[in-house]
């Protein structure tokens, strides 16, 4: 398809510093676990009390696996190593926290339902990235390219 007038320029932009634009989304793709990670890591009880609250079973375990799946993610999203492997762990590991933590339909109405729900947005947001750097790769700026 044919760019018109006015695309032109942002087509050339993002064609010209794709690969610079693609390590900056990684990074900031990224920044949601290493937030998420480093919160269960410096409130790792509390973390253990949500999982608890959810009726998961062995609460500590579960905690334990999620935070170091985020560090996981985190440092092969930032480095781009295994790039599209961790874009497909990524989706999974969101469409499994979000079945679990984020049923917003099971809250009553108000506040934290809405927050769930936001919650839930969000993580159908993070899948869609993820799909998104399946499909780009990590770029240029990567250890993936450097192998």
């Amino acid at each position: 398809m044919k760019s018109n007038f006015y695309s032109r320029p942002v087509d050339e932009f993002a064609t010209s510093k794709a690969d610079a634009l693609i390590l900056v989304g990684r990074i900031l793709f990224a920044w949601v676990f290493v937030g998420s990670a480093y919160g269960a890591i410096i409130n790792f009880s509390g973390s253990v009390g949500y999982s608890r609250s959810l009726n998961l079973p062995a609460p500590e375990l579960f905690t334990a696996t999620n935070i170091a799946l985020e560090i996981l993610i985190s440092v092969s999203l930032v480095l781009g190593i295994g790039t599209r492997f961790c874009a497909v762990l990524t989706f999974m590991f969101v469409l499994v926290a979000t079945a679990i933590a984020h049923r917003y339909w099971e809250y009553p109405s108000g506040a934290q339902q809405i927050g769930q729900y936001n919650h839930f947005l969000k993580n159908i947001s993070i899948m869609g990235g993820a799909m998104l750097i399946f499909v780009t790769g990590a770029g240029r700026f990567s250890f993936d390219r450097k192998m």
